[in-house]
Order: C-alpha cells, then sequence, then structure tokens
C-alpha cells in the first residue's frame, strides 16, 4: 500500500506527464486565400506575381498538384468547417444554421485553444429586400467555436464596411468602424500571432480565412498609391500588390512559428477557397511554355475550382514534396482530426477523406473521385449563377447530372463534351449514389 506522500507523488508525477502530453499536441494553423487560384503562386509556374514566402512553404513542405474546392468561396468555407458536402447542411447563401457545428466546436471541445480572425461572413448576407427569409438569421461569430475572434462582415450585409484600408471588424464583442491607416489582414494576422503567443505553451488551433486576394482590388500599405485619395479605389491592377502582400503576411506567420519554436510542432495548411475572379489574367508557365490563364470564379470549371494547396509541418512532411491526389474541401477536418488525435464523432457523418498519410509520405487512400454539389444562387447580384450544380470528377473525366460528359484533363475550360461508355458509367454510379444520400437527408435531416 502507498504511504500518503508517495501517493501525492505519483499523483503529481502521473499530472506532470500528463501535462507535458497535452503540450505536445500538434499545433495547427489552417489558412484560407479567398478568390485565388492555383496559377497566382511560383511555386506553380505564376509569371505575374513574386511568391517567395509562400513558395517557400512548398520548399519546405509539400504542394499538391490536384487540390479542388468549390467555385464559390461560401460552399466552400462551409465544407471545410464542417467535413459536410453541402448537400447536407446547406441553408442559403452566406448563412450557416446555428445549430450548425464547426472545427471551432470540435477542438475547443477537446481541450484546444481556438481562435479565429478574417472574413466570417456566416450571418444574415442578404440586404434588406432579398429573400427576407434568411434576414436576420445564421451563425455568429460568437456561436461559432473559437473561444477569441477579430473578424470582419460579423453583421448584416449592408453593414460590413471595408475589409482592407481604414477597414471595420469585429474583435471580441466590441466593433472598430473605420479604422483609419490600418489594414485589415494585417489587424487579422496581428491577433492571431498574440493569441498564438499567450498560448504557446498549449494545444491551439487558428483558423485565418484572409480577406486578401478578394475584390474590391485596392491598394496595399506597400502599394505606391496607399497614401493618397486612391486607396480604397478598386482597379484590377492592384491584384498583383495583393497578391505578394497577402504572401508577406503569411511569410511574416510562418517565421514566428519558427522563432517562438512551434514549427515542429505545427501543422501549417494554406488553401484557396475558389478560383481567381474572371477580370484577372495571369502569364503561367505550363508544359514548358507561358500561357495566359484566365480566371473562372464561380465556373465549374479547373479555372473557377482548381487552387493552391500548400502543407508544412517541420520533420514531419518531408521537405520539397509534390502530390497529385485529389484533395477537396471536405478532407481538411478528418485529416486535422488525424493529425492532432481528435475525435470527430461529435461532428456525425463526415463526407472528407484524411490525406494525412500522404503529408507523412505514405500512399493513404487517395480519392478515387470527388463529388460537388455546389448552389451559387446568393440571393442577389450575381444573376448568371442561377441553379445548383451536381457533378463528379476523377483526374480525366467529368460529368454532370444533366449527363455532359468532358474530358477535362485535355479539355479543362470543357469547351466540348465527349463520349465514353467506362467513364459514364463509373460516374454515373457516383451521381446516383449521393442522389439517394441527398434524398435520404431529405426525409432524415441527417
Amino acid at each position: 500500500m502507498l504511504s500518503r506522500r508517495d501517493f501525492l507523488f505519483t499523483a503529481t508525477a502521473a499530472a506532470t506527464v500528463a501535462a507535458g502530453a497535452q503540450a505536445k499536441r500538434p499545433n495547427v494553423l489552417l489558412i484560407l486565400a479567398d478568390d485565388l487560384g492555383f496559377e497566382c503562386l511560383g511555386c506553380y509556374g505564376s509569371k505575374s506575381y513574386r511568391t517567395p514566402e509562400l513558395d517557400r512553404m512548398a520548399s519546405e513542405g509539400m504542394r499538391f498538384e490536384a487540390a479542388f474546392a468549390q467555385p464559390l468561396c461560401t460552399p466552400t468555407r462551409m465544407q471545410l468547417m464542417t467535413g459536410k458536402s453541402n448537400f447536407r447542411n446547406w441553408k442559403a447563401f452566406g448563412l450557416m444554421d446555428p445549430k450548425e457545428r464547426t472545427f471551432g466546436h470540435l477542438f475547443r471541445d477537446q481541450g484546444y485553444r481556438t481562435a479565429i480572425a478574417g472574413k466570417w461572413q456566416f450571418w444574415s448576407y442578404n440586404p434588406p429586400g432579398f429573400e427576407p427569409e434568411w434576414r436576420g438569421k445564421g451563425q455568429r461569430i460568437e456561436d461559432a467555436g473559437f473561444e477569441e475572434y477579430s473578424v470582419w462582415h460579423a453583421y448584416h450585409t449592408e453593414d460590413k464596411g471595408s475589409r482592407y484600408g481604414d477597414p471595420t471588424y469585429y474583435e471580441n464583442g466590441k466593433l472598430y468602424p473605420n479604422q483609419k491607416d490600418k489594414y485589415g489582414d494585417d489587424i487579422s494576422a496581428d491577433f492571431l500571432l498574440r493569441f498564438i503567443e499567450k498560448h504557446r505553451a498549449e494545444p491551439w488551433f487558428v483558423y485565418f480565412p484572409l480577406a486578401l486576394t478578394h475584390g474590391p482590388f485596392t491598394p496595399t500599405p506597400k502599394s505606391a498609391d496607399w497614401n493618397t485619395d486612391k486607396r480604397l479605389k478598386n482597379d484590377t491592377r492592384y491584384f498583383k500588390d495583393q497578391v505578394e502582400y497577402m504572401d508577406g503576411i503569411i511569410g511574416r506567420m510562418v517565421k514566428r512559428l519558427d522563432e517562438l519554436g512551434l514549427g515542429e510542432n505545427t501543422l501549417v495548411l494554406f488553401y484557396g477557397d475558389n478560383g481567381t475572379l474572371s477580370a484577372i489574367r495571369t502569364q503561367l508557365e505550363a508544359k514548358g511554355r507561358t500561357v495566359e490563364f484566365q480566371g473562372g470564379k464561380g465556373d465549374t470549371t479547373e479555372a473557377g475550382m482548381r487552387v493552391p494547396l500548400i502543407a508544412r509541418w517541420k520533420g514531419k512532411i518531408p521537405a520539397g514534396r509534390v502530390n497529385g491526389d485529389l484533395i477537396e474541401s471536405c478532407d481538411f477536418l478528418p485529416t486535422i482530426c488525424e493529425a492532432t488525435g481528435v475525435s470527430a464523432k461529435s461532428m456525425g457523418v463526415i463526407d472528407g477523406r484524411s490525406f494525412l498519410p500522404q503529408l507523412q509520405g505514405r500512399k493513404g487512400q487517395p480519392r478515387e473521385w470527388i463529388y460537388s454539389w455546389y448552389d451559387p444562387r446568393p440571393g442577389h447580384d450575381k444573376e448568371r449563377w442561377t441553379r445548383t450544380e451536381r457533378y463528379v470528377f476523377d483526374h480525366r473525366w467529368k460529368l454532370y447530372e444533366d449527363g455532359r460528359l468532358y474530358d477535362w484533363a485535355a479539355d479543362p475550360r470543357e469547351t466540348k463534351t465527349v463520349e465514353n461508355a467506362a467513364a459514364r458509367k463509373r460516374l454515373a454510379q457516383v451521381l446516383a449514389r449521393y442522389r439517394r444520400e441527398e434524398s435520404a437527408v431529405r426525409l432524415t435531416g441527417q
């Protein structure tokens, strides 16, 4: 039988070991760029913009060649935060069910410190007069599972203010309107770095949904026009400045992680939420020649869906690797759960598939295809996006619910339908399976 002193010593030692184990749980920094297609980064062949920090991150970690998102930001963000295909939890554009659980809830409930900074846009997207049934509804940032937050577009759409120069943001319960001479994503990055420094001895999950590089295309603090009356002027010529300023912000964050000694215990993921706006044309080196690549935001082609994905975890991810497996936004939640040991059972059905084995240099279980249920209808101001699309694709073939089949490896802009009986049969079976699941969700609500 243990004496009281021995018992206390043993209990204290056990608590110390447990605390040490807790402190060693991996951190996660998930960075989401807004309206940034794969063609915008140097490591993907861009000749139009300088992105040395993200290029370095790719050289120190892994770059994915076949990462896809939904063609618009909010559908991607819903999938990213829940691990579910949109047909399971979509209510309306820019609106999240207040009962929905996010990865913020999940990590907070399992002992992680959680923070978000950047773009929110999940509460009351529509202005007065458009789909009034959704007015004043959705999930407030206060209830989304993050113990600290600093976000843009937390309130009604017409009240959101600037996201870039002289920004408006909502931070831990207080609104800061029209902050003169400040820049939105700098505020977000500084907020998150303070949070990381404060909790560097604890496990943390940090989500950084950038405002960059979404329009309006305005000067950054490094632009020649920043200290002029053009600070809020919208002009596509400033897109280059935005891409390069975003790159610098990410470099600053990664550098600070290393300075804090957290680089070897932090999985950093950088991802895009959809393709670049069609007004943007980028010089891209592809297959040994330079071509002009037009963005395709909102479209279900490669230009609207193929995005950058770069992962860094010093000592865990082999440096300089390029991976060609299919990845989509539902895959992030199961990946970060597997990496951290956090259980996703409380999230219910998960449509994603972990790509942690690939990050670790193993084969894993790569996707054979990606299924997309895409509702682009925001209720106002985007008339060309008028219907829900259902489609499935693999590395070569893409089949839409209406029967259109494309050899999109050869025709990524989907200019001409083709016929291939084997591909049609295989992909049609996937569409039929998800149609059945969608019907079951409508009947059961799950």
